[in-house]
């Protein structure tokens, strides 16, 4: 088995309502950016970021009629996610000393890459893998604060504007169309007050997209680990 290394935020939906205006908007009063620019933003919303100890991260998208579901919550050394896409449904655990995973069998196989056989052996339980293991790490990096740095667009091709109403800066970038995806349009609302941290983020596709949330922002994360009795260790599911 190889657990497929799936990206934190299968980013999502919706034409984004907010009215855009152009680039070159004034200083807003309060704002932890002076003369706001893409660069500058950004490089504020990395700094905000490290001093959070967590988040709550809400991904709703659509591709086609199919609707699907991601809850996050990351934290320092704590964090977990439920993905549902109508019958498959997976859960993530990480801990300091392990990470946990389990679903049902369409969820497993479909979205983690599981095979058929695999999947059999797990049945109920949760893969437990354990913290420094290769499987953990992959994890740990998606569900934990050191994943803050890649949830932010890159620099280059980015484009600032300031949205009408809240004055939150909103960051445009396109993607074009590859042999996995069409083109998209994404926008990235960063808050223009005290603190430049994440708000949400709007990808729209011709087959659909969707809309990623962030609230909660310095929320204090720990999970509780399953029962050893109702887990497996990833050992025994895989066999090198």
């Amino acid at each position: 088995m190889s657990l497929r290394s799936r990206p934190l935020l299968p980013l999502a939906t919706l034409a984004l309502g907010a009215v855009v205006l152009a680039l070159g908007a004034p200083f807003v009063a309060g704002a932890a950016v002076l003369n706001p620019t893409a660069k500058s933003v950004l490089a504020a919303t990395q700094k905000a970021m490290v001093k959070e100890s967590g988040v709550h991260v809400k991904v709703t998208s659509t591709n086609g009629t199919t609707i699907s579901k991601v809850v996050v919550d990351i934290g320092a050394s704590y964090g977990a996610e439920t993905i549902q896409n109508g019958t498959k449904k997976v859960s993530i655990i990480v801990t300091p000393t392990a990470a946990y995973l389990s679903g049902t069998q369409s969820g497993l196989t479909q979205i983690m890459g599981l095979t058929a056989a695999e999947q059999k052996k797990v049945g109920a339980r949760s893969i437990m893998m354990k913290a420094g293991t290769s499987p953990y790490m992959s994890f740990a990096a998606n569900l934990t604060t050191v994943v803050f740095p890649s949830i932010l667009p890159k620099l280059k091709g980015t484009k600032l504007s300031i949205g009408a109403g809240s004055k939150n800066y909103l960051l445009t970038w396109t993607t074009s169309a590859t042999s996995s995806g069409g083109a998209s349009k994404n926008v990235f609302t960063i808050s223009s007050g005290k603190k430049s941290l994440p708000v949400k983020e709007v990808v729209s596709t011709k087959a659909g997209g969707g809309t990623t949330t962030f609230t909660k922002w310095g929320e204090h994360v720990v999970e509780t680990a399953p029962a050893s009795s109702s887990t497996i260790p990833y050992a025994s599911v895989v066999h090198k």
